[in-house]
């Protein structure tokens, strides 16, 4: 784990939770793609309100990433690379885009928390981050929408 920050966190994670101390190290990220949303979205996973974060399986494929697995430890870190708290993956699902809820909107929990904030927010995320791979979204996108909780933070 090449930052810091995010090394210094899950050692304290570890040092009370030693029966992890197998474990590999986390995944260290940062939500969204610009420091305000990102900032906003760990703040939130902090308080306990965002519980689940939804990708697109196309951008997964494009960046050669695997998809989250249940029991996956994660560190989320500020824009700036600050570690602000561990994370697991509890559930994984594979929905289409069109086929978002109500409920998936709360669990993320940005913005307002409606549906409407949710489809409007990603499908922007989205397109951006497909334009990079010359690919758009599109309703029948499959999203992988992963769930977690907070495990740790300081």
């Amino acid at each position: 784990m090449e930052n810091a920050s995010a090394r210094n966190l899950w050692g304290d994670f570890l040092d009370k939770h030693l029966e992890f101390a197998s474990e590999d190290a986390p995944k260290v990220f940062h939500f969204c793609d610009n420091e305000k949303d990102a900032n906003t979205c760990a703040d939130l996973v902090c308080k306990d309100i965002k519980r689940a974060t939804s990708h697109s399986l196309l951008g997964l494929q494009h960046r050669h990433e695997e998809l989250p697995r249940i029991g996956d430890f994660a560190v989320v870190t500020d824009w700036s690379g600050k570690a602000k708290c561990i994370i697991r993956t509890t559930s994984v699902r594979l929905v289409p885009f069109f086929s978002i809820r109500e409920e998936h909107a709360r669990l993320e929990g940005e913005g307002d928390k409606s549906l409407e904030h949710w489809k409007k927010t990603h499908w922007d995320y989205y397109t951006r981050e497909l334009s990079a791979f010359g690919k758009i979204p599109r309703e029948s996108m499959i999203i992988v929408f992963e769930e977690f909780e907070n495990l740790f933070q300081k």
